[in-house]
């Protein structure tokens, strides 16, 4: 029993023998010492953190949201994605194909035109003789294309004298078609000549809204400035800051000075300051833009008249060409367009626009016989070069579907 350990009370209060269990008490007092040693601050920080807990998870979760440099991995990943979108582009882009001649654009935009009227002919052209039923359907379809009815009974007739019970096919057909819209626009097909005598030389460009009279001026002045012709432009339209804004760009593209005021300032005021301001800088052409306006609102032709009395106040003989705008896609109502515009404000002349949207491009060939007014240009399309002058021949062959 000696041998065993030490009892209790011996080891509390010591003993000969207890040396030995000094060592115990020495590791007992070492215990609490520890806790104030490298070792124990780690219990210590526990301690704190259960009395306020709420605090430390939202201090040290702004700490870590600031490495949200973890979405820089999405970025990473979308541009990944994108660079497999941006290369199909630039490979599609590479097969750049050669500019179209005039006469292709134009024979492409009056596709519509000239397969609406080959289908048609076609379809009459079913039996191979020629006989009075079939020129009646043939009229028929020819008025029906807006080609006006004197000329779809001038094309029936050429075929009546000279082809009458006789086979027929739809190519002579509109070989003859061809042929007689050329006799009708001939005469027409006229250029527009800028007289150097008269300095500036003054064009007011009048329309409909729509019509495309902005854009006309735009590409009107880039051909003038391409013949070295100084072009000053007045921003007549005065109702729509996006028409001022857009004459200001073209004048940009072209190196032409815009005259232009605040939307809703006088368009006659402003034209009289761009008419003196042209005169005083030597201009050679100044291309008036006026606002669009419906041919049977009296009170817009008023004010368009009005213009014209204030350009005159100026320059007594201005303006020297007033160009009319005809949207080839209103169809039968241009014919009233010419003849308003015509009476109020004495068109001079005719620009052709959109042909290229519409199946009903002969709407020119009966403006043309009915009013005998020059045709000075025809649009097929938004580019620069795709205003062009009139060619009578052309516009015959490409609708007629001749190519």
């Amino acid at each position: 029993m000696t041998d065993k350990k030490p009892g209790f009370f011996q080891r509390l209060f010591g003993g000969n023998q207890p040396t030995p269990s000094p060592a115990p008490p020495e590791t007992r007092p070492e215990e609490p010492a520890p806790a104030a040693p490298e070792p124990v601050p780690p219990a210590p920080a526990p301690e704190p953190e259960p009395e306020a807990p709420s605090p430390p998870p939202t201090t040290p979760q702004p700490d870590h949201v600031p490495p949200p440099g973890p979405p820089e991995t999405t970025p990473d990943y979308i541009e990944d994605v994108e660079d497999q979108f941006v290369d199909p582009p630039a490979t599609v882009a590479e097969p750049a194909q050669p500019r179209q001649g005039w006469f292709a654009r134009l024979a492409s935009g009056l596709k519509r035109s000239s397969d609406n009227l080959a289908s048609s002919i076609t379809s009459v052209f079913t039996k191979r003789r020629l006989d009075a039923a079939t020129l009646d359907e043939l009229e028929d379809v020819l008025i029906q294309a807006d080609l006006g009815i004197e000329t779809a009974m001038a094309i029936t007739e050429a075929l009546r004298r000279d082809r009458f019970d006789r086979d027929v096919t739809d190519e002579d057909v509109r070989a003859v078609l061809a042929a007689e819209v050329e006799k009708v626009l001939a005469p027409v097909a006229r250029p527009l000549v800028i007289e150097a005598d008269r300095k500036p030389f003054v064009i007011l460009m009048i329309g409909v809204n729509g019509s495309g009279k902005t854009t006309t001026i735009g590409k009107l002045a880039q051909k003038l400035a391409d013949e070295g012709k100084s072009v000053m432009l007045a921003a007549g339209d005065t109702f729509r800051a996006a028409a001022i804004e857009q004459l200001q760009v073209w004048g940009q593209r072209t190196g032409a000075p815009v005259i232009a005021r605040p939307a809703g300032a006088d368009a006659s005021g402003l034209a009289f300051d761009a008419v003196t301001q042209a005169k005083a800088e030597g201009r050679d052409v100044l291309i008036i833009d006026t606002a669009g306006r419906l041919q049977n609102r009296d009170e817009l032709m008023n004010e368009l008249e009005k213009v014209i009395r204030v350009i005159r106040k100026v320059e007594p003989s201005a303006p020297h060409a007033t160009l009319l705008t005809l949207d080839a896609t209103t169809g039968q109502n241009a014919l009233r367009q010419v003849e308003i515009f015509g009476q109020r404000a004495g068109v001079t002349g005719l620009v052709m626009t959109k042909l290229d949207g519409t199946a009903r491009g002969g709407i020119l060939v009966a403006i043309a016989r009915t009013f005998g007014l020059p045709v000075h240009f025809i649009g097929v399309g938004e580019s620069v070069a795709d205003l062009e002058p009139f060619e009578a021949r052309d516009f015959a062959r490409a609708i007629a579907g001749q190519d």
